[in-house]
């Protein structure tokens, strides 16, 4: 025992890694649930109720577009390429009062699509976007 006694006390040399470890791990949950929601589109949509008593604007003063499929959209009834959207879309709402888009997509058209049209109509200073049913 005596020998014991004269000898120092050894401490912990080693950093503990434990809660390095386990802060790291949440902040990496964090993220991955994080990602996803600021990778998402800006884009505000608002649904109108049925008995809604806002007025309509005239039917000149709102832009169609309608989703065909994935690679054919019509605008104001006018067949367009899906790459022609932006250079035909940009003077007609420069040119428009309300900038009202109203967007009609077909059921077989691909999400990404549909989000990409939102984009660009945004994008090109669409004031208000509507959302009407199905097509074809």
């Amino acid at each position: 025992m005596a020998r014991n006694r004269n000898r120092p006390a050894e401490g912990i040399n080693e950093p503990n890694m434990t809660p390095l470890i386990d802060v790291s791990l949440v902040l990496v949950v964090i993220l991955l649930v994080a990602t996803p929601m600021a990778l998402q589109s800006g884009i505000a949509v608002s649904r109108a109720g049925q008995s809604s008593r806002q007025a309509v604007p005239v039917e000149s003063e709102r832009i169609e577009i309608s989703i065909l499929s994935d690679q054919r959209l019509e605008l104001n009834g006018t067949p367009l390429a899906a790459g022609a959207l932006t250079p035909s879309l940009r003077p007609l709402l420069r040119n428009s009062a309300t900038r009202q888009v109203i967007i009609t997509c077909a059921d077989s058209v691909s999400h990404g699509t549909f989000v990409a049209v939102l984009d660009e109509a945004r994008s090109l200073g669409a004031a208000g976007l509507g959302l009407a049913g199905g097509t074809r």
